[in-house]
């Protein structure tokens, strides 16, 4: 018989070993981590406590994933109270820019809206931005993570720009259309990697976006 003769005949005869309960006791299998041999049984216990151990590992990691969660939403608590608290523009642009350096550790954080209100001064956050820029942002359903080379955006972080290795970039919206967009920019190439999660991130770019249409009383 084949082997896999033999398991299926186990799996669908479960009494086979009760009708030979000596068998179990003198049968001998190799130990899975040396050369000698141990009882069925003995096979079972160390493959419970393989197993024991896979799911403390597996377990102490979602432990820590949770941990990680609970600090990133307490600063995304902090970074809410703050803009909300924000009354013109300039605030809004400081709180932005303190929380994602100083609480999230991003050291680059540029921004850029596609029109300048009549009441709004000459700044950098509305110069001038391309239509193809335009055009991808529009087709952001969630937020952009990678390399920064084939994009104008780069050019927003100033005289850091030669250095910036990865960045996230976040369509802000008011209405449904979009109205600019959020750049963030690190030196570590895997800060913002292809593929990454992007939830909160995506939170901020909510947040951005109803603080700056409130601010700017965009419709």
């Amino acid at each position: 018989m084949k082997s896999e003769e033999v398991a299926q005949y186990l799996q669908d005869h479960p009494q086979f070993f009760e009708e030979h309960a000596d068998l179990v006791s003198r049968m001998v299998i190799p130990h899975p981590h040396g050369g000698r041999t141990i009882s069925i049984t003995e096979r079972q216990m160390l493959a419970l406590r393989d197993k024991n151990r896979q799911l403390e590992g597996k377990m102490a990691e979602l432990m820590q994933f949770g941990e990680e969660n609970d600090v990133i939403s307490e600063k995304m608590h902090r970074l809410c109270v703050a803009i909300v608290a924000a009354g013109s523009f300039q605030s809004v642009i400081h709180t932005l820019n303190f929380h994602l350096r100083d609480d999230f550790a991003i050291p680059l954080f540029a921004l850029r809206l596609w029109q300048r209100p009549a009441n709004a001064a000459e700044l950098p956050e509305f110069a001038d931005v391309s239509e193809k820029l335009q055009s991808f942002a529009e087709t952001l359903a969630q937020p952009y993570c990678g390399s920064t080379s084939g994009f104008e955006t780069a050019s927003w972080f100033g005289a850091a720009a030669p250095h910036v290795r990865s960045q996230g970039l976040i369509a802000l919206r008011n209405g449904g259309g979009t109205i600019g967009m959020l750049a963030l920019g690190s030196e570590d190439p895997q800060r913002f990697y292809a593929g990454m999660g992007t939830l909160y991130l995506e939170r901020l770019g909510e947040m951005a976006s109803a603080a700056l249409a409130r601010v700017l009383l965009l419709p």
